[in-house]
């Protein structure tokens, strides 16, 4: 059988730098950082992509391995691996750059744990990273990058300097990337418990998988939290190997978060520009493009958020959303998870308790909404 690389997990940063930051960036100096990598596809060799995007000097990994998860931050010491750069053990990534390691044999499986453990022998400032993602890092001092536990480590929430493992498996494996914001990323959802509406919808995958592109905060048209929609769909998705598909989830921020800043809402008709565009392009690369309905969020409780201007907006769009045919199909999350009797609020029993997020029920429901035979044409 021809093999191919495709990507079996993904995770989009942020620049530790922002203006607006909804967790407090990290440093490392003479640390072991040790990752959770929940992989949404296997393959019989992998390689792993590390990133100084943001970074604004030079990073040192004097040790970088890889092995599957036993149980918190305990590894399987069998499958410990050496990563190598051009045959190197250790690497250097200039500021804005990426690596991506030598391949390794290390056969893996969907819906397994990969843990990641780097020694980061220099002071690194502010590091690029993942802010919200669901997962903790693990952190102890000195290279323990080959160590079978980290009894003591500090943990924090996070995810740093990793964008990507891709793994060899089958030619014909399609890859869905869900590109969004909190509602991908899983905030809202149990920590650790990998019950992110990403997760679930791997769940009801029968062919090929879902990769999390989601970033907490993201919007669509305009920077901080992350470079906005339009502007990292070419890194995020159209680089993606293995990409046929991609889920747009975006809007709710580009609706409440100005509110927060003091700013108008954008408007509908802006909102519709921009998924236009992005539909446009998606097309024009071959891809299928699929696009939920903008979530409720008239609960929230951020200062702010709730705004006349911006749940009209919502209302708007999601019409065109939902009437356009601008998509190759549509997920009516809005629907899905809204209180029938206040539509612009989430139901109770999906909401995580901050009006403006899903907990795990909710995460299960707006997954329930793709059409897996859209992402099977």
């Amino acid at each position: 059988m021809t093999k191919q690389w495709v990507a079996g997990f993904r995770s989009a940063v942020i620049s530790p730098y922002e203006k607006v930051q909804l967790n407090q960036p990290q440093g490392f100096h003479d640390q072991t950082v040790r990752q959770v990598l929940h992989l949404a596809g296997g393959g019989e060799r992998i390689r792993v992509h590390l990133s100084n995007r943001y970074g604004r000097a030079s990073l040192t990994i004097a040790d970088a391995r890889v092995a599957l998860r036993k149980h918190a931050d305990e590894i399987v010491t069998e499958a410990d691996t050496g990563l190598r750069f051009e045959g190197a053990g250790h690497v250097t990534v200039p500021a804005g750059a990426e690596v991506v390691s030598d391949p390794v044999d290390l056969p893996v499986q969907a819906g397994s744990d990969l843990v990641l453990s780097l020694h980061l022998p220099d002071g690194t400032g502010p590091a690029t990273y993942a802010h919200m993602p669901a997962e903790s890092a693990y952190i102890a001092g000195g290279n323990r990058a080959g160590a079978a536990a980290l009894p003591g480590a500090e943990q924090v929430h996070g995810r740093f300097y990793v964008t990507g493992v891709d793994v060899l498996t089958a030619q014909d494996t399609a890859v869905t990337v869900a590109f969004g914001d909190s509602w991908f990323e899983g905030v809202g959802t149990t920590h650790g418990a990998n019950q992110r509406s990403v997760d679930a919808l791997n769940r009801r995958l029968e062919h090929g998988w879902a990769v999390n592109q989601g970033i907490a905060g993201n919007r669509l048209l305009t920077d901080e939290i992350g470079e906005h929609a339009l502007a990292r769909f070419d890194r995020d998705v159209l680089s993606v190997p293995g990409a046929a598909h991609v889920l747009l989830n975006f809007g709710i921020n580009d609706l409440g978060l100005p509110g927060m800043l003091g700013l108008p809402p954008a408007t509908a008709e802006d909102l519709i520009a921009g998924f236009t565009e992005l539909a446009r392009r998606a097309h024009e690369a071959g891809l299928s493009v699929h696009a939920a309905t903008i979530g409720p969020f008239a609960g929230a409780v951020y200062p702010g958020h709730n705004t006349p201007e911006g749940l009209a907006a919502r209302r708007r769009v999601n019409e065109w959303i939902r009437t356009s045919g601008t998509f190759d199909s549509v997920f009516d999350v809005a629907n899905a998870v809204a209180d029938p009797d206040r539509p612009d609020h989430i139901r109770a029993e999906f909401d995580s308790g901050d009006g403006m997020h899903l907990n795990d029920s909710g995460a299960r429901a707006m997954a329930a909404t793709v059409d897996l035979d859209a992402l099977s044409r």
